[in-house]
This record gives structure tokens, sequence and C-alpha cells, in this order.
């Protein structure tokens, strides 16, 4: 969550190939509440261990099993984490423990890590679990030499086992723990909220019902702003942002605007751990009495409790507890007696480490900023990940009435001109993609609250000359969030040929600037646009792209809103077809994804499901490849293992089609296993957006419309907008942390135009990490690896172009 200050990097890059394991022992154990992704964490960081020659470790039950040892401790062998992936909470089973907290209980646990030779622990769990370890680590030589003294071990064990190593993992749901963005659980946990929340949205519409609910959260409010944000929320209660006094007239009185309005319905979202500014603290129940008392809605609450917990976890997730599983057992190879103990997080998409006891100090101090009554400094203390949902849901919140917005002044002047209404068009261009209605919604409301006039524009560029154009009001948005689709209609027509009635329908409607929301197509349109802006004034006009398509092959962005959602059903899907098969033979699965000639979906599908091979274009492959793929599977099926998947991206060869290597399994495993081949089609484009793609499509939206506002403003002379400049046509894109506007002119040299994607691609070397954990040798580039780094408290103020998401 806090910035992470990176050192300067040279690029030497380095393999792992010299960082042996051998003669090293590594246990992995997973302590306090439990969280979805734990167990792919612990199958990372086991398949990681004995891939690079070290002994491998489960400790069963947390530090419990760490005290009692015996057959707590187990050796983990490849086959022991087969199959774990899809499943929540944690296989090797997690307990709060009273016995590590004292001494007697440490010293038994040194004493039987000591016994096996272990010296590297990878501990996944909360910031309680990660101080423990710490505090182990910090007494361990003084342990040993008591243990000595007692004459449980003897000089030479001592000597061996002098240095401890260790390397946490944070599993926590209520994503609490300062330094990482996202803590292994929190997405899962949010895909449990949202399910709930859209289920009961259906039920209160009918019953014309306001409905309270109450989320995980003791001491962060994460969860709940994460889920008002993504689900449209009309009131959330957080710790660490108490209500302002006199609360419940505000409440009251907005819940009232909202149903006069025409909505049936209100959400409130209430976190567990919610006060008022005097400490006391704010019940779903206290919430519920008081719209009954002043309102009269009929009111009713629901309280998720443990439901948030469970279930298998969701793709992010997977993905997130693979990189920190591979990347904590690098962690532990080259950590030395001078390293302190770390913890591997994720900020933005890379992979860091952050020392563990400052990332314990800030989540501290959050709490301490929270007793002592200064929010707003526990807000900043939580990070900028944290502060942007914050920001962004007061600013989607908070409706201005009709007459305050400035398009009320009709008879303004130039002067006014500026701090007043410009019309603003929104579109969708492309293939349908989750996301995109929670970005247009976001957009027209924030448009409106900065005063613009929003227009929306339906059917993308067709729809545009043709001049289905017509003004979009706040309440013309409402319960938009949660839609799949596109609700404005899109097509994959681009605007080249129809420059003029483009034009012309520019004039009509006055258009000073253009958001549209889409994938590769949509970038090449606001190209076009860009060059012909040369021939057409109306085209001088501030113009920017959010990327939205499931295929996440857009050049200026390493993620596309969409994708998500779509690896969410390509997870899901290959996890029922892996189920299909228990009980039967052995059998492999033969997959094909969507993507176009970009590998993102089949890449990192295949990670997250626990794939044995994916064949991507950009990657290209033999029939030699082929061949070596069905001995390493065959000489897999020969072990405990059950079950193969083989993805295949649609356009990875034209020749070695998914009926090709089908065929060629069947075949050549004829006697090992029997295949199936499944073709997922559009599934992957359907379905409602995960919270993720909600809430990254509320973000970038809201952050694109404050861009055009700003550049509007410095474009508007005379009289009229003229923007002619390159950075006026820009693309938001995500780049490794930051969120940044890109101009369409300089992104255009890096992309294939003739493939649709762009000419250097981030997740490619999320490619060998899927290999490793599929049993492959092959070379693992650590040049990116996270290196140490600090966390940072006084952020430089962020630029106008660059924020953390």
């Amino acid at each position: 969550m806090a910035g992470a200050s990176a050192p300067k990097r040279q690029d030497t890059r380095k393999f792992f190939e010299n960082l042996s394991g051998a003669g090293k022992s590594i246990a992995v154990l997973t302590s306090g509440g439990d969280a979805q992704g734990m167990n792919a964490a612990v199958r990372a960081a086991v398949r990681m261990g004995i891939y690079v020659g070290a002994k491998v470790y489960f400790i069963h039950e947390g530090y419990q099993g760490m005290v009692d040892g015996g057959d707590n401790i187990k050796e983990a062998k490849w086959e022991s984490v087969s199959s774990m992936l899809q499943v929540g909470g944690t296989v090797i089973g997690s307990a709060r423990c009273k016995d590590f907290r004292t001494h007697e209980g440490r010293l038994k646990a040194a004493h039987n890590l000591v016994q096996r030779d272990i010296t590297n622990l990878c501990v996944i769990g909360g910031d309680g679990s990660l101080t423990g370890a710490n505090l182990f680590r910090e007494e361990w030589s003084s342990l040993l030499e008591e243990l000595l003294q007692q004459g449980l071990i003897d000089e030479e064990a001592t000597q061996r086992n002098s240095e401890l190593h260790i390397v946490g993992m944070v599993g926590s749901i209520d994503n609490d723990f300062c330094g990482t963005d996202m803590t292994i659980g929190t997405d899962s946990a949010l895909h449990r909220i949202i399910e709930v929340v859209d289920a009961i949205m259906t039920t209160a519409q009918s019953h014309q019902r306001t409905f309270v609910l109450e989320v995980m959260g003791r001491h962060c409010g994460y969860l709940a702003l994460v889920s008002a944000l993504a689900c449209g929320a009309d009131w959330v209660f957080i710790p660490e942002m108490p209500p302002e006094d006199g609360w419940e007239d505000n409440m009251c009185q907005k819940l009232s605007e909202i149903r006069s309005r025409g909505s049936r319905l209100n959400i409130i979202i209430v976190a567990e751990g919610a006060t008022d500014r005097q400490g006391q603290h704010i019940t779903s129940d206290f919430v519920k009495d008081l719209v009954v008392r002043r309102l009269g809605f009929d009111t009713r609450v629901t309280i998720l409790g443990h439901v948030q917990r469970g279930g298998t976890p969701s793709a992010f997730d997977r993905i997130l507890a693979s990189r920190m599983g591979v990347e904590a057992v690098l962690a532990l190879l080259e950590a030395s007696a001078n390293t302190p103990a770390c913890v591997v997080s994720l900020v933005g998409n890379q992979a860091v480490r952050l020392p563990l006891m400052e990332c314990v100090q800030m989540t501290q101090e959050v709490q301490k900023a929270m007793d002592e009554k200064k929010f707003d400094e526990a807000v900043r203390l939580r990070g900028r990940s944290f502060e942007n949902n914050l920001s962004t849901y007061r600013l989607l919140s908070f409706r201005k009435a009709d007459s305050e917005l400035p398009n009320g002044e009709e008879e303004a002047g130039d002067e006014e001109q500026i701090d007043s209404s410009f019309n603003v068009a929104v579109m969708n261009v492309g293939a349908p993609a989750a996301g995109m209605n929670a970005a247009v919604r976001s957009a027209v409301r924030v448009g409106i609250t900065e005063g613009h006039k929003m227009f929306a524009v339906n059917d993308g560029f067709e729809g545009f000359y043709k001049g289905q154009i017509k003004e979009i009001k706040w309440g013309d948005v409402g319960g938009w969030t949660g839609q799949g689709g596109s609700l404005l209609g899109t097509k994959r027509t681009l605007p080249g040929k129809h420059l003029d009635k483009i034009a012309e329908q520019m004039r009509i409607h006055n258009i000073n600037a253009l958001l549209v929301v889409g994938g590769f197509e949509a970038f090449e349109s606001i190209l076009q646009l860009y060059v012909a802006r040369a021939d057409y004034e109306e085209f001088c006009i501030p113009m920017c792209i959010l990327p939205a398509t499931i295929s996440n092959n857009v050049p200026g962005t390493d993620l596309s809103l969409g994708a998500d959602t779509s690896l969410n059903a390509i997870v899901e899907t290959c996890d029922r077809i892996k189920q299909s098969a228990s009980g039967t033979k052995r059998r492999v699965f033969i997959i094909e994804t969507m993507g176009g000639y970009c590998g993102y979906l089949a890449t990192v599908g295949g990670l997250a499901a626990g794939a044995d091979t994916v064949y991507i274009y950009e990657e290209p492959f033999d029939i030699r490849d082929l061949q070596a793929n069905v001995e390493h599977l065959t000489e897999k099926m020969k072990t405990s293992i059950q079950r193969g998947l083989v993805l295949r991206n649609e356009n990875c060869n034209e020749n070695f089609t998914t009926d090709f290597i089908y065929q060629l399994y069947s075949e050549e495993g004829r006697g090992v296993f029997d295949c199936r081949k499944n073709i997922l089609g559009h599934m992957q484009q359907g379905g409602a957006p995960s919270p993720f793609d909600r809430n990254f499509g509320t973000k970038i939206a809201a952050k694109a419309m404050q861009w055009i506002t700003r550049t509007l403003k410095e474009s508007y002379k005379g009289g009229r907008v003229f923007a002619n400049s390159e950075d006026t046509a820009c693309l938001l894109g995500m780049r490794r942390r930051t969120l940044v506007f890109q101009p369409v002119a300089q992104l255009r040299d890096e992309t294939d135009f003739v493939h649709r994607i762009p000419k250097e691609q981030w997740w490619l070397k999320l490619r060998p990490l899927m290999k490793i954990l599929a049993k492959y040798k092959t070379s693992y580039d650590v040049s990116d690896s996270g290196q140490l780094e600090h966390v940072t408290r006084v952020r430089p103020k962020d630029s106008n172009t660059s924020t953390a998401i």
C-alpha cells in the first residue's frame, strides 16, 4: 500500500541458475486467520524450493505445529502440492498459538527445527504471525545457546544452524498490511462480498428496500470501501475515516434524495470496526434502526461473516500467491546474516521485497493515528491505493443539486465559460469487455461534478457518424457498475472512412472533448482522429482512451479493463473441467482460449489454473517442442498425478491447431492417458465484472475526466477549445506501479499493427515461472525480482501524469 522507493538498477540480467538451494532446508507454514490463495503460495514455495535443490518441509497447524514437532513437520514432495491451487483456506492448517508467545514454546520450536537442519522459514500470515517470526529470528542464537547448555543439541548442530532466515508473505483478507498493494486473499474476499451484493440488489429492487451490509475489517476499512466503490453503495462506514458529527441527518437526507430521484433501493456498507468521531461503535443494527425511525424505509441487515474467508481463490489471488511463493524462495536463497527479515509483496504489478519490521511499524502507526483521532493521517499511512479509493468514492458519492451545477448559468460570458460547461462525449469502441459500464458511469458522474455536460454516443463510431448522440444525466447511469457487456453499445467500426460526417456531428453537438473506452480499435480510432487533425479542426480537442479488452493487447498499458473478469471465467472453467475427470482414469485436457494473437489470457490463465503447457504466438514452437511436451506429460502421468491441462491461444500457430494438438496428445499418450478438448469461446467475454474490473474502471475513468478538465482549461483560448499538440490525444495506462497518460502518437512505434499487439509485453516474464511450477527446467531471469526496498513515509507529490491505482 505505501509507496516504495526503488533503487536504480543496472541492466545486468542475472539468472537464478547460480542460486542453488542444495544442502538447504526450507520450511513453509501458514499462520493466523486463513485466506484464499494461501495454498497457491504454499504450492509455489514448495515447488520452487524443490526445483532449486533444497529440501522442503511443511509445518502443519502453524506455529502450534512448530512447537509440537513430531508428525506436524513433514518433508514435502512435488506431488504433495498437486491439485491444491484451486482450494480455499489452507490445506496445511493454521492455528492461533499461545505457546509460541512464551519463551519455552519458542525454545521447543527451535529444537524441532534444528533436529531437521531447517534454517529457512517461509511464513504466510498476517502481521501478528510475521512479528512472531521476527522475534524468533532475533532470539535464535540465544535459543541455540540454551539448547546446547541443556545438552539437547551438540556443538556441530549449533554451527550448522547458526543463522535463521525468514521471509514473509502476507495472507490476510483485510488488506491491512502496509507496504503491499494487495495481500493474499483480499481479492477473493471482495469476490464473495460482490456476489452477495449483486444478489441482494435484485431482491431490494423488487421490494424497494434498504439493505445494511456488514463486512469484515475490525481495524481496516479496505473491504468495506472497495466493495462500496464496486457496487456504488449510497453510504459507507470505515474505521479510518469516521463520519462527521451530525452524520445521521446527512445520511438520511441523502438516502431520501436518492429515493426521490426514482431509485428503488439503498445499499449501506458497514465495516465491523466502524466508529463515530467519539469512538462509539456504529453497528449495522444501529444504522438499520436509524433509517427505519427517521425515514420509515423497509430495511434489512445482512452480516456476511465467514463467507468472506471461504470459497475458491480468485485468479488474481492465485497469480499473486504463485509469484510471491517463487519470490520468497529466491529471497531466502539470497539472504545473508545481515539482511533483515523481509516480506515479499506486489506494488502495482511488480514484485518487491520490504523489511518486515518497517512494514509492521507502519501498520501499527495506522492504528495509533486512529486511536489519537488523527484520521487524515491514518488514511495517508494506509498508502496511495487506499487514499485513491477513498477520494474516488467521495467524488462519485457527492452529487450537487442541479441548481448548483455550473451549467445552470446559461448566460455565462467567455470568462466564466472556463469553469463552466464544456460538452464531453463518452463512447465504447471494439468488442465488449466487463468493466466498460463502470467506467462510463464514473466518467459521466465525475464529468457532471466537474461542471461539464456529458453526451453518450451509442454504437461506437458507427453511431457517431449517424448522429446517435444524446445528453446523459447523473441518474441515467445508476446501477451500471455491476453490469457486464456495453450498455452504450459498441462496434468495431473505425472512424477513418467517415471523418466528414463525424466532424459534422462534432460541430452540431459542439463536442469539446472525447473519452473512448475500448480495445485495440479504440487505440487505432484515436490515432486516426489525431492524424486527421491537420484537415479537421473539429478533432483538435482533448481525446483520451481507457483500454478495455479481454485480450489485454493494447499498447501503453500492462492491464486492460475486462481481462481480470475474463481470467476468472477461464480459471473457473478449467477448475470445473479438471474436476469432471476426478475418479476416472488419467486424463489430459486441451483448452483453447481467446486473445487474438496476444497470449496474455492463455499464459496468465495457465499460471492461475496450474497448466502443464501453454502455447502462444509470442513464443514460437515447433514439432520438437510439442514432442518434448507430450513426453514430459507422459512421465508426469506415470506418477500419482491424474490430470493434465494444456492451454492454447486461438492464434498461436495456423498449422498446429487445437484439433492437431488434441490428436497428437491422444495418439502419443495412448495407454497412459486419454484426452478431451474444449474451446471456451464467448463465455470469456460475458459475465458480471469482477471487483477488480469495476474498481479499475471506476478509478481510471475518474482520473481521465480530471485530465480532460485540466486539458480543456489549458486549451481554451479566444472563446473556443483548440488542442492539437500530441499530448492532448492520450491513452491512460497502468505501467508497472503508476497510471500514466501517454500520447497515442508515441505509442505508434511500440505497436505491431499486423498482429494487433504491443512489441514488448511484461507478462512474458511470468512464463518461466509457469514452466518451473509445471516441472520444466528453464532459465528464469531474476534481475526483475524484488530488490530490498524501504517503506517510504514522505511521498513526492504525484505529478499530473501518474498515480498508484
